[in-house]
């Protein structure tokens, strides 16, 4: 199936310009991790899944996490339906979260931990979560010179 032309010019330009990886959330969620002496792996790929890929991966404990953006994966609070082309885009976001159980599955049936997230959830809030699943008996780093806004 292919994709319908843009409804504008103006709606082409801020897709085009979609980040899919390194975005302000992952990498304010990825510095606090390092600055807490976590070690992972970025855009790894999904182990037997081709063409999936984990945004901060930790190989050793078998942790994976997802930091998903609302439009695009179905946020039951801010998502979204486009007017235009509307039957293409229902069919493209709704095997976008076919896809993203299908992946959950597959990496908890290997034995992975898998924590997923929205876009709008505070950077902190989402460094203190992974770090707590690898590190449950050290102390909860400070964030209060993190800042919550990614």
């Amino acid at each position: 199936m292919s994709s319908p032309a843009a409804s504008s010019p103006s709606v082409a330009a801020r897709m085009s310009r979609q980040a899919s990886r390194d975005t302000a959330q992952e990498l304010a969620v990825r510095r606090l991790l390092f600055r807490w002496g976590l070690r992972y792996r970025v855009n790894a790929k999904v182990p037997g899944l081709p063409r999936r890929t984990v945004d901060i991966l930790f190989p050793g404990p078998k942790v994976a996490v997802f930091l998903d953006g609302c439009f695009w994966h179905g946020c039951p609070e801010h998502a979204t339906s486009p007017k235009s082309n509307a039957e293409w885009w229902r069919g493209k976001l709704d095997r976008n979260v076919s896809r993203d159980l299908d992946t959950t599955r597959h990496l908890a049936e290997d034995g992975w931990t898998v924590l997923r997230f929205w876009e709008h959830e505070p950077p902190a809030a989402i460094a203190r979560t992974v770090y707590t699943r690898l590190r449950p008996d050290g102390p909860v780093p400070d964030t209060a010179d993190a800042g919550d806004a990614p």
